[in-house]
This record gives structure tokens, C-alpha cells and sequence, in this order.
């Protein structure tokens, strides 16, 4: 028996292929607060078509997944509650996110390309024998994504022949999911017996007035050039008066001058915000890649052959130990 196939039906074949895909995003959470990356990997996910689900697991994480539930673009919300998931550990999420694939079979598995994301879903890829596309920046296809090499100087268009794509989310490429007229239904998921591999005991986190740097919509970021960390007081000042975070170069943090968790770069933080003043960084190319999609870029610096002033939309060659104390004069009247 044969049945006839006109060439509309045809043209219909990758329409129909499109609706088969599913992506499960993998929510990285306080079990109180959803963190913003997670927002930008669910649009990026939306790009790839067919249905988005999320994956919340936590101890008492009832509150991200009704924020969830109000996300446009999410199908569902797979909740696990278990106290092994306290702290988000890898080596507990892993079995869970495996379980989940092997129920629903998705074609595609991300996350943000935060700490949390990096370190958890190579673990996952491994265990599905499959590769880890890391810090996409464009998604062109279902199978088609585009990533930077090179500490940012190039873009690498990468297609994946996996049966199940795995990759990581670059915060700064996508715009967040809007959180309104969201209905996503809320289906509760079996946790897979404890690894017992490793203990979440506790976290020391850096508590400050200041806004989170990854989502500040002003940055100031301080290099060698500030020669101490007393010196960074200055930059401290003009950030206050401004509502702005505080960065640094890996220099600056090498040199101890300021805690590691400010460090903007390929090794660091990745920062694209509205406003971005650098002060005494010569701009090497591992800082440049953690900060050049920022929309300005402001940089101080009294050598006027350094290379911050190639990606600068505005310059200042002066010393800055004049300069910044000057700028926060101004912002003070």
C-alpha cells in the first residue's frame, strides 16, 4: 500500500521535525530567589523550538517554581524536592537530570554558564557520552549554535551531531524571559536515591550594598594601575555615588588587592552592563572578553597606548588618581 505525499505535505516535514524538540532547562535557585542567568538560558532555549521545561530542584524550592510558572515560553515545571539537593551539588543533580532524561527523553539539556552551570553540566554530558557546547552566544538552529574562541576574539559556528545537544548559556548574549502571563503546569518528579558522594556544609557569601556585579547596570572596575587596595577606596566612592558595582581586572586580583570574586574577565565574571568604567586597566584579552559587550565603555588610564582605549566608546588619558576623585567631586553637587 502506498500513500501519496504532495510536495505541501513536504514542505511541512521540517515544521512537523520542529515540534518534536524539547529542551530541559536546569533552574539554578536560592530555594527562595530564581537567579537571573536562568532567565536568559530559557529564551535561549525557546530559540531552539519546541517545548522548554524546567527542571527545580531544592530542598523547599515550592517559591522559584511559582515564579517559574509565570515565565513565558516554559511548557512545564519538574519540582524534586530532596535534602540531598541542598547547595545544588553535581554529584546529586547529575542522577536526577539522567532519571529525567531517560523519562522524557529531551533533545536538549542547558543551563546558564555560570559557576553552577559549568560545573554541573559537563558532569551530565559525560554520563551521557555526549559533548558540552560551553557559553553559547546565538542559537541558528536546533543544531546549529555560535560560541566564542579565543578569549572572545573569535566566533565559532559549531553544529552538533549529538543525539541529546548539552551546552551552556552566556548571560550576556540573551535578553531575560519575561515573567508575566506565564501558565506552565507543575508535575512533581521522583529524586533517585542519594549519591552520597559528597556534603553540602556551608557557604560564605560576600554580602554588600552594592548591586550584584554579573547584573549591575553600572560597573566600575579598578586594575594595577590603583597600585593597592587601600586605593581602591577611590573607585569604592564614585561607585556610591553612582549605584554601581565594583570590578577588577585579574591583575588587581593577583595582587590581592581585591577579593577574587570581583574579578571581570575570560577567568572571571562576564558583565555586559549599560555603563562600564574602567580605571588603570591596560586591557589585556583576558579582561576584554569579560566585559566588551557592555553598551559603553568608559576607560581612564594615563597611558594613551594602552589598549582598553581600542574598545572604549569614550577615553581619558589622565592620571587617575587625579581624575576619579575629580568625577566624584562632581556627582556629590
Amino acid at each position: 500500500m502506498f500513500t501519496a505525499i504532495n510536495r505541501r505535505s513536504l514542505g511541512q516535514l521540517p515544521c512537523l521535525a520542529q515540534r518534536f524538540h524539547s529542551t530541559l532547562v536546569i533552574a539554578e535557585h536560592n530555594n527562595n530567589q530564581l537567579t537571573p542567568i536562568t532567565l536568559k538560558a530559557i529564551t535561549a532555549a525557546s530559540k531552539v523550538g519546541g517545548e522548554v521545561t524546567r527542571l527545580v530542584a531544592g530542598t523547599n524550592c515550592a517559591k522559584v517554581a511559582d515564579q517559574i510558572r509565570k515565565v513565558q515560553g516554559v511548557k512545564k515545571i519538574l519540582v524534586a524536592q530532596h535534602d540531598c539537593y541542598k547547595g545544588l551539588l553535581p554529584e546529586e543533580l547529575t542522577p536526577l537530570i539522567l532519571a529525567t532524561q531517560k523519562q522524557f527523553n529531551f533533545t536538549h539539556i542547558c543551563a546558564g554558564a555560570s559557576a553552577f552551570g559549568k560545573n554541573l553540566l559537563p558532569r551530565v554530558s559525560a554520563k551521557l557520552d555526549v559533548a558540552t557546547l560551553s557559553d553559547i552566544t546565538e542559537v541558528k538552529s536546533q543544531d546549529t549554535f555560535v560560541r566564542t574562541i579565543y578569549a572572545g576574539n573569535a566566533l565559532a559556528t559549531v553544529k552538533c551531531n549529538e543525539e541529546v545537544k548539552v551546552f551552556t548559556v552566556r548571560g550576556t548574549s540573551f535578553e531575560p524571559a519575561a515573567v508575566e502571563r506565564g501558565s506552565a503546569a507543575t508535575e512533581q518528579v521522583a529524586s533517585p536515591s542519594p549519591a552520597g558522594m559528597s556534603e553540602w556544609l556551608e557557604q560564605s557569601l560576600t554580602k554588600s550594598d552594592r548591586p550584584e556585579l554579573t547584573s549591575a547596570k553600572v560597573v566600575v572596575s579598578g586594575g594595577r594601575g590603583l597600585k593597592s587596595g587601600e586605593n581602591f577606596k577611590l573607585l569604592y566612592d564614585l561607585a556610591d555615588k553612582m549605584g554601581a558595582a565594583v570590578g577588577a581586572s585579574r591583575a588587581a586580583v593577583d595582587a590581592g588587592y581585591v577579593p577574587n570574586d570581583t574579578q571581570v574577565g575570560q577567568t572571571g565574571k562576564i558583565v555586559a552592563p549599560e555603563l562600564y568604567i574602567a580605571v588603570g586597566i591596560s586591557g589585556a584579552i583576558q579582561h576584554l572578553a569579560g566585559m566588551k559587550d557592555s553598551k559603553i565603555i568608559v576607560a581612564i588610564n594615563k597611558d594613551p597606548e594602552a589598549p582598553i582605549f581600542q574598545v572604549a566608546d569614550y577615553g581619558l588619558v589622565e592620571d587617575l588618581f587625579k581624575a576619579v576623585p575629580e568625577m566624584t567631586a562632581a556627582l556629590k553637587k
